[in-house]
């Protein structure tokens, strides 16, 4: 699913996903770089990101996979 990845102005990264209509906050990520990992948001959900650039600038829209029925 296409996920659009950004921060907002206090730092905080959020998720957001047009077609569900969802934006929620990045609450745990499995690495430090976010990038090539694991990510869970405020809601529950756990999205699998693409192996990206430590440097990547935000906001970014990539193609994630949804993991688990959360």
């Amino acid at each position: 699913m296409k996920v659009m990845i950004r921060k907002n102005r206090d730092g905080v990264l959020s998720a957001y996903v047009a077609k569900k209509d969802l934006e929620e906050p990045i609450v745990a990520m499995e690495r430090a770089a976010m990038w090539g990992g694991r990510v869970t948001l405020a809601n529950g959900w756990q999205l699998e990101l693409p192996a990206l650039a430590a440097e990547t600038a935000l906001p970014i829209t990539v193609e994630a996979r949804r993991i688990g029925d959360a």
